[in-house]
Formats: C-alpha cells, sequence, structure tokens
C-alpha cells in the first residue's frame, strides 16, 4: 500500500486537510506575526514574499496540510509529509506552525499524534529536522517523544538537529 501523503486526518481539538491554493491568504494571516519565526531559520517568512515562496514549496510538495481549529473552522497553521523513504522505512515531519494562540503544547501534540498515527501504519521512522537556534521547537519535538540522533542537512545544506520517533513494539 503506498503512503498516502494528504490524508484527512481528524482530532478532538484540530483537523488537517489538504493544503489548497486558496488557503493562502487565510494562512498568511497566521504566519504573518513575526514572532512565530523568531527562532526559525528563515526569520522572514513572516513577510509576504518569503510566505509566497513557502506557499509554493508546501502547494509542490504533495504532502502539506492546513490545520483547522475543529471547533471555530478557523484556519490555525500548517504541516507536512516530506521526504518519503520506503528503503529505510522512513518519513519526515517538518514545516509545522501554529498561530501563537493555539501554542502551549496541546493543539501541536494533538497534531502530530494524528500524523504519527498515520505514518506508522507505512514506516518504523519519523524524522524531524529543526533548526539549531529553534529551541522552542525543539523542545516541542522533545514533548511528543523526539529522540535527537544528531545532524542532518536541510535542502538547502544547512545543518539542523534530527530527531527521531520510532514506530512502538507491537506486542505478541
Amino acid at each position: 500500500m503506498p503512503f498516502d501523503l494528504q490524508p484527512h486526518l481528524v482530532g478532538t481539538l484540530i483537523e488537517l486537510r489538504r493544503l489548497r491554493a486558496d488557503d493562502f491568504d487565510a494562512l498568511f494571516a497566521v504566519a504573518s506575526d513575526p514572532l512565530i519565526w523568531e527562532q526559525h531559520p528563515e526569520s522572514d517568512r513572516w513577510t509576504e514574499p518569503a510566505f509566497r515562496r513557502f506557499f509554493k514549496g508546501a502547494m509542490d510538495s504533495g504532502g502539506a496540510f492546513v490545520v483547522v481549529d475543529r471547533p471555530t473552522g478557523a484556519v490555525i497553521g500548517s504541516t507536512r509529509f516530506h521526504d518519503f523513504n520506503e528503503a529505510a522505512s522512513e518519513i519526515e515531519i517538518g514545516w509545522s506552525f501554529l498561530a501563537r494562540s493555539h501554542w502551549g503544547g496541546i493543539y501541536n501534540a494533538e497534531m502530530k499524534r494524528l500524523m504519527l498515527e498515520h505514518a506508522f501504519r507505512f514506516v518504523r521512522n519519523v524524522v524531524f529536522r529543526v533548526g539549531i537556534d529553534n529551541i522552542r521547537s525543539q523542545r516541542a519535538v522533545e514533548k511528543i517523544g523526539g529522540r535527537r540522533v544528531g545532524m542532518r542537512p536541510d535542502a538547502r545544506g544547512i545543518d539542523s538537529v534530527l530527531f527521531r520517533i520510532s514506530r512502538p513494539m507491537q506486542p505478541d
């Protein structure tokens, strides 16, 4: 069974659905907060030109989601699956951000839980690459069970901290 990079995932607090071109305005309204990006390697992503590049990359990736707050229906962020490696039984979760109004752990935890449950139907390992100076995101990955396993460069060749979560062993 091939890995479905954009399933519709529904939790108690949030819904993850395929990113669409008409999501740009709502998602940019969230992303235009400079404090979201202050520790990110691309700290200018809150500007429209930088966010347009990010959004185009998300659309082109074939694995991007928009995060919707279920009670209100508001767009509150984005995330994506990336770099599926069948031979290594691995996929990356990344490019995640949430509105500051939804920081604090419970929304991120549910988002990652939904994605991890889906991913573990197909792979043994999920990896996260986080900017070296992005301490807030490193702590968020650790909070959901990510184990720091080294460094791995991103697509631009810039080193990132690599975290891994492995599929729980199934009881016999």
